[in-house]
């Protein structure tokens, strides 16, 4: 049960929070591609986005001050990891996850359920929740819609997700049963939201099925949230029933609100959402291969430890304007990589967040100008002419 205390948020003094309304405003349509603002408490997102993946509070091997310089604009937590670790009352405690990882800019929260059913084996669901076991240590857990809001407003992300089951994307009958807990949920959600500052998204499931995802659309839409989520994607179905999905969800959700695809990170799949109408996106790819040695360039990928690069003198991208191609060869990088230097991991992750800020900002401008056509052409052409270990899919 809650306690009778006031919330953290409505602490008196300099530590309250702004109760400032989520607004989105559109600039420019350019075909279906939009780019617009959405204002939140904690400033302002220029749309189309990308939001790096801070899982346990922090965007791996990257403090906040080079997020800042980097131009990241908005930036995902994970609700199930820290409410495990270090648990979201005693963030609450701490003043709330923005004063807990030093970033004042907004921050996204997902519910957790998409970690929470990637556990096979370790939890079971019915109508009202789920009960899981943590993967730390086994112990058991248990999350309903109310307590996956009451995580989000104890952790007091800007935008926080409803509670929704991610089922396989090709079976038709799990998606069908899967769909009626997801609006169940969303209709709790909604009534369990309290806190004035955050803006609650409604998730659209419906795995590649068209009509489950027409109805999962209108009933979400019903509901009337400030945004809408599009989950269920590129979790291993095909690109063109990925973007079939899109086009649909194009079509169906208000284009006054905010659109967010979930779990998308490549150059190629931005440039194809956005002109279906998406305007957010988060991944953990991006930091997660460049921890491996990949680093990401708008003509493909390079794997820094291949011996190619031992004695080449270049800069990962000689267009790139990030702190690491500004210093650093491709020979120096292959070498902190063979050595096991972690700075290798550090310098190699600055730069590929560095292509993706640009990557989203030139987009906007493309959009804003009214030449999103030829960026994204330009785009699939070069994408096009990749060998398969260079592209970035």
């Amino acid at each position: 049960m809650r306690s009778a205390q006031p919330e953290p948020w409505q602490s008196s003094g300099d530590e309250t929070m702004r109760a400032e309304p989520i607004r989105f405003t559109l600039l420019a349509r350019d075909g279906r591609a939009r780019a617009g603002f959405l204002d939140t408490p904690h400033g302002r997102i220029p749309t189309p986005c990308f939001a790096p993946v801070g899982t346990q509070g922090a965007v791996k091997t990257v403090p906040a001050w080079d997020l800042e310089a980097l131009g990241a604009k908005l930036i995902l937590a994970n609700t199930y990891h820290l409410y495990l670790r270090p648990g979201d009352e005693r963030i609450a405690r701490l003043g709330g996850l923005h004063r807990f990882m030093g970033w004042d800019g907004p921050i996204l929260t997902d519910s957790g359920g998409f970690q929470i059913f990637s556990l096979q084996g370790l939890r079971e669901v019915d109508d009202d929740g789920v009960t899981f076991r943590s993967h730390l240590d086994g112990s058991l857990h248990r999350f309903t819609p109310e307590k996956a809001i009451r995580i989000q407003e104890n952790l007091g992300a800007d935008l926080i997700m409803c509670l929704d089951e991610c089922p396989p994307p090709l079976d038709y009958d799990y998606n069908v049963r899967a769909l009626e807990r997801t609006h169940r949920w969303a209709e709790r959600c909604r009534a369990a939201h309290t806190r004035p500052d955050q803006a609650l998204f409604g998730i659209v499931q419906g795995g590649v099925f068209e009509d489950l995802r027409t109805r999962s659309a209108r009933f979400l839409i019903g509901l009337d949230f400030p945004g809408y989520a599009i989950g269920g994607l590129s979790v291993g179905e095909p690109k063109a029933l990925t973007y079939r999905v899109l086009e649909l969800m194009d079509a169906l959700l208000p284009e006054e609100k905010p659109r967010y695809l979930m779990g998308v990170g490549t150059l190629l799949d931005f440039v194809e959402a956005v002109a279906r109408g998406v305007d957010l996106f988060d991944c953990v790819m991006p930091t997660r291969v460049a921890r491996h040695g990949t680093a990401i360039t708008r003509t493909g990928r390079l794997n820094l430890r291949n011996a190619l690069y031992a004695e080449d003198p270049r800069p990962i991208d000689e267009t790139c304007g990030c702190p690491t191609c500004g210093r650093f060869s491709r020979a120096y990088l292959r070498h902190l990589f063979n050595v096991g230097e972690p700075l290798a991991m550090y310098l190699t992750t600055l730069h590929n967040l560095y292509t993706m800020f640009r990557f989203m900002e030139d987009m906007r401008q493309a959009i804003l100008e009214g030449r999103f056509a030829e960026f994204r052409a330009a785009v699939l052409e070069a994408h096009a002419a990749l060998a398969p270990e260079e592209a970035d899919r």
